[in-house]
């Protein structure tokens, strides 16, 4: 259940997508919350160079196994304005992050890709829990994932692409 303080941190999430659109990247942003309430780590998208690997919550998972002991990462918790995708995911677990909090789902970013006439991904769109099993994720909101959705309506199409 995604409560107010979440939906604090996902605002924060969707503030930093902004961030991404406006420079040119695609829109999406994440933070990480210690225990205690610290916000540790924030970033957006930087992929907008070529290296598509550049995610904020595969940013996150590296800083705080660099950063963080076990189990200050297992209590942590991944605020991020689209669900992780399989890459993300994968790297949450195998860095043994704790739960996660997402304003707009995976599902919701395939329907308005394919809205907008972007070509299907390389890598195939799956579920946070299709990849990790154990970690708790709550998510979407529904008002945010509006927010997300019109980040992304705004973005380039790509060429020949028809109006949506």
């Amino acid at each position: 259940m995604i409560s107010a303080q979440d939906r604090h941190y996902l605002a924060r999430c969707v503030e930093l997508a902004r961030q991404a659109l406006a420079q040119g990247d695609e829109p999406f942003g994440s933070l990480l919350l210690s225990a205690d309430g610290q916000v540790l780590f924030e970033d957006r998208n930087h992929v907008a160079g070529g290296d598509h690997t550049r995610h904020p919550e595969f940013e996150i998972a590296r800083w705080a196994a660099a950063n963080l002991t076990p189990a200050q990462r297992a209590a942590s918790t991944v605020y991020t304005s689209g669900e992780h995708c399989a890459m993300c995911a994968a790297a949450h677990g195998w860095v043994g992050l704790g739960r996660i909090v997402y304003a707009s789902s995976t599902p919701q970013l395939s329907a308005w890709m394919q809205e907008l006439g972007f070509p299907a991904p390389r890598v195939k769109a799956l579920r946070i829990t299709d990849v990790i099993t154990d970690t708790p994720v709550d998510g979407p909101d529904a008002e945010l994932a509006e927010q997300v959705g019109a980040l992304h309506r705004a973005r380039q199409r790509p060429a020949g692409a028809g109006s949506a």
